[in-house]
């Protein structure tokens, strides 16, 4: 595959073999250099198989398509800038040596790509031609003016200024960039750093992409092996709800860079080898020590790079991937402390399975299991995305969508990380409405392994207000772009976010799967429980099966009227007011002193006011959002359970409530003992793979700040997830 589509072909010549090993051996020393054996090898089979069974490779006719559609555009490009220099008066030489030419980055490039996957390419265009004027206005209208050419979508604003649209199909993303010559070459060398000369920020962002994609490709040992190790990689980073930049978690570019430090770490592991590495390795890295290909370069053009000594804001990247083309920089810088949280999660639960694929227990297949979000948490944040048209809701789903990041961290800083949200990368439309829907949910949970008190809240109103005044502040805003945020409990989901559009039957924890074949702790993580509930040890007996026939039912539980996130209305009563959005009245009016009786925690939430929300406090021993209480791990159960039983017994309430957090006292201290260490059966590691999570200080020496610099430290909690804490004084490595 080459990186320009001409008919020339473009491609970027090699580097000498010598150089570019001597630059790889220079900064990259392998953990083990040990080959496959047999049983790898066949486990690599059947993990090739696995992955074309799956879907995941395009077939010839899709290939050929994406060949042609390269070549029309690039012919499109081409005479685009030739009309454009006729019509400023150049010579008749110049028009015909005008010149412009197509290259792409991302996946395709890396050839990682899959059916129906989008195309990045890059427009390379003379220093007259601007992106203003002639790339978003002039090649704009030549584009909408093509029958081919379907969902032409221009973003001149975004980071990366981009225009979207499809091509016969096909999805492409286009760039440009104007570089500081008046022909550009067919041959364009674009590794070369001069191309960087008197450009600004934005053509330096729209360079780098096909920058780092090259770099990449000449910086792992054996390329085929790279890809498949990705395309693996992405796959299960998708199944398993970490695969969004713009949520917070890694991207493409992320993800490549990651599995290329593995490859450079084991340089003779074949791909089934390098999946096991990988979450081996990253399962016990110590964030925020960086991933790095090679060194970070420095340039004359002084153009800035990431560097934690001098630039403030890098200290407090909590999961540094740092890109390998100059100028170097951290690629993740959108990853919070919840995002690193799960994720960090997920590469514990994969290496789990890993163990078991290598010890024949258990199947690739299970690795790339589903995570069931929507029974991981007992508490979720609907946000409802609703617009007049389909065109307006592209727009506005694409705005929303990118800030959405923003709420998790304002969330995570009001409630100084005692709140912990997962944002769930997936988009869902409720078809059922007049209007155009999209709907995105995160999940909420106490802190976990902080024991919390009896009626904490977490009042997020005031966050979620300062969110929608952001969000509201979209430049394209039009009548009927609403957005509406709710709580909704786990038993109050809506129907539309299920498969088949039904809600899937829940087994009881405590019943054991004999027909599972993965053990405790990997069913467990993948089980997509995400409290700390989940790590606790439970005896699979029939005393736990049991249901003793003189305890009494649980009554009915009264479902609140959860705040109307999209109403036919709000498409068009509304649609010149300004949106409406907040969470004050999500547990809806109740009579005074009325009693409802929690399904999930058998705790009774009562109220003395008649709307929660609006300052009254609910009794209830757990945490509350605006007066509504938030189930938050099994402890409630405990407590609720005492003190049903303490005033069975003709106990007092008070001397019943004391007696009671006696018994939870003791009950937190048994399940905290009986957590499951998340490095049980996990693969030793010699010094070598300890050094290589440390980042050592040979490796990048010139990147550790002053000892008066604040930067940010891990350490790990008893549950085996990293926690970042603020340390002053304290070396970066």
């Amino acid at each position: 595959m080459v990186v320009s589509v001409s008919p020339n072909g473009g491609s970027t010549p090699p580097p000498p073999p010598q150089q570019e090993q001597a630059n790889k051996d220079r900064f990259t020393k392998p953990i083990s250099l040990a080959g496959p054996t047999d049983s790898d090898r066949h486990r690599n089979t059947e993990l090739e198989k696995f992955l074309v069974d799956s879907g995941l490779y395009e077939s010839n006719e899709e290939a050929a398509s994406r060949q042609e559609v390269l070549c029309r555009l690039d012919q499109i490009v081409k005479s685009w800038v030739k009309q454009l220099t006729r019509q400023r008066g150049y010579t008749d030489q110049m028009v015909e040596d005008a010149n412009a030419v197509i290259f792409t980055f991302g996946s395709y490039r890396l050839g990682v790509h899959g059916p129906g996957a989008d195309i990045d390419t890059l427009c390379i265009g003379p220093s007259y031609v601007n992106r203003e004027q002639d790339f978003f206005i002039i090649l704009h209208n030549i584009l909408a003016e093509m029958e081919e050419v379907t969902e032409l979508h221009p973003v001149p604003d975004a980071h990366v200024p981009v225009m979207k649209f499809k091509f016969q199909g096909i999805s492409i993303d286009l760039l440009y960039a104007s570089i500081s010559i008046l022909v550009v070459p067919e041959d364009l060398d674009i590794s070369d750093g001069s191309i960087l000369y008197d450009v600004d920020e934005q053509t330096v962002r729209s360079l780098n992409g096909c920058r780092v994609a090259d770099q990449i490709l000449k910086l792992v040992p054996n390329v085929e092996h790279f890809r498949t190790t990705l395309r693996c990689l992405k796959f299960w980073a998708k199944r398993r709800g970490v695969y969004s930049n713009v949520t917070g978690f890694l991207g493409g570019v992320n993800w490549a860079i990651l599995v290329a430090r593995i490859c450079q770490l084991y340089p003779n592991a074949i791909p089934s080898m390098l999946v096991s590495r990988f979450f081996r390795v990253y399962s016990q890295w110590r964030w925020p020590n960086p991933v790095m290909l090679c060194p970070i370069e420095e340039n004359e053009l002084q153009l800035p790079i990431w560097d934690p000594r001098r630039n403030h804001r890098d200290r407090y990247h909590i999961m540094p991937i740092i890109t390998p083309a100059y100028p170097c920089m951290n690629s993740s810088y959108n990853v919070s402390t919840s995002t690193l949280r799960v994720m960090m999660e997920q590469f514990c639960c994969g290496n789990k399975i890993c163990d078991e694929i290598e010890l024949n227990k258990s199947q690739w297949s299970a690795l790339f299991q589903p995570y069931v979000f929507f029974e991981a948490y007992k508490n979720y944040l609907q946000v409802d995305i609703v617009a007049l048209d389909a065109d307006d809701l592209l727009l506005w789903r694409g705005w929303v969508e990118s800030r959405l990041r923003q709420l998790t961290l304002k969330i995570e800083r009001d409630t100084h990380g005692m709140l912990q949200c997962h944002p769930y990368p997936h988009e869902y439309a409720d078809t059922s409405k007049p209007c155009a829907h999209s709907a995105f949910f995160m999940g909420l949970q106490r802190k976990e392994g902080v024991r919390g008190q009896e009626g904490q809240q977490f009042d997020i109103r005031e966050t979620v207000d300062e969110f929608r005044q952001e969000i509201i502040s979209y430049g394209y805003w039009k009548p009927g772009m609403e957005i509406y945020v709710s709580h909704v409990r786990r038993k109050q989901l809506p129907a539309f976010v299920f498969p088949d559009g039904y809600k899937r039957t829940r087994m009881p924890r405590h019943i054991n799967h004999a027909t599972e074949k993965m053990g405790d702790d990997t069913r467990k993580c993948y089980s997509g429980s995400s409290s700390s509930e989940r790590c606790v040890k439970r005896k699979n007996n029939s005393e736990m099966v049991d249901v003793k026939p003189d305890k009494p039912e649980k009554r009915t539980s009264v479902s609140p009227q959860r705040l109307e996130c999209v109403s036919p209305e709000s498409c068009t009563s509304k649609s010149g007011g300004t949106p409406q959005m907040s969470i004050e009245c999500i547990e809806g009016v109740r009579q005074d002193g009325s009693t409802t009786e929690d399904v999930d925690s058998n705790c009774k939430i009562k109220s003395s006011d008649g709307l929660l929300g609006s300052g009254a406090i609910t009794e209830v021993g757990d945490m509350q959002i605006n007066g509504t209480s938030f189930v938050g791990s099994t402890h409630d159960k405990l407590k609720s359970k005492a003190l049903e039983v303490l005033n069975e017994n003709g106990v007092n309430g008070d001397k019943a409530r004391d007696l009671a957090f006696v018994c939870l006292e003791r009950a937190e201290t048994t399940s905290t003992k009986s957590l499951a260490n998340w490095e049980e059966g996990a693969v030793g590691m010699d010094q070598q793979l300890d050094k290589a999570c440390n980042f050592t200080r040979a490796e990048c020496s010139d990147y550790a700040p002053s000892a008066s610099t604040q930067n940010l430290n891990c350490e790990m909690s008893d549950s085996g997830v990293y926690k970042l804490k603020m340390g002053l004084g304290q070396n970066f490595l």
